[in-house]
């Protein structure tokens, strides 16, 4: 069985992600927390042994077949485009870096 969750561990985790929590909070979490814990203790003890190792969960594959095929039209693409500059092509979008 694995050591009982803390108020001070909560804090700990917390602080790591930069989180402010109220008291309730704390408490609140460490409850859900130990409860989370608890249920991949029970995960865990599940005897797999005969079960076969899978890379997906699915039996078969449900992706389409990758077959290249034709795009829409530039012109058709910039024509809603909001503030597009369609002598070069492109759309212009808002700077997002400093």
């Amino acid at each position: 069985m694995a050591a009982r969750l803390t108020i001070a561990d909560v804090e700990r985790i917390a602080a790591l992600a930069h989180l402010e929590l109220t008291a309730e909070e704390k408490e609140l979490f460490t409850r859900q927390l130990a409860d989370v814990l608890a249920y991949a203790e029970q995960v865990q003890a599940v005897d797999t042994s005969g079960v076969p190792a899978t890379a997906h969960v699915l039996a078969e594959r449900t992706e389409r077949e990758d077959d290249p095929r034709g795009s829409l039209p530039r012109d058709e693409a910039l024509a809603n485009a909001p503030d597009a500059a369609p002598g070069a092509g492109l759309f212009r979008v808002p700077r997002v870096i400093a």
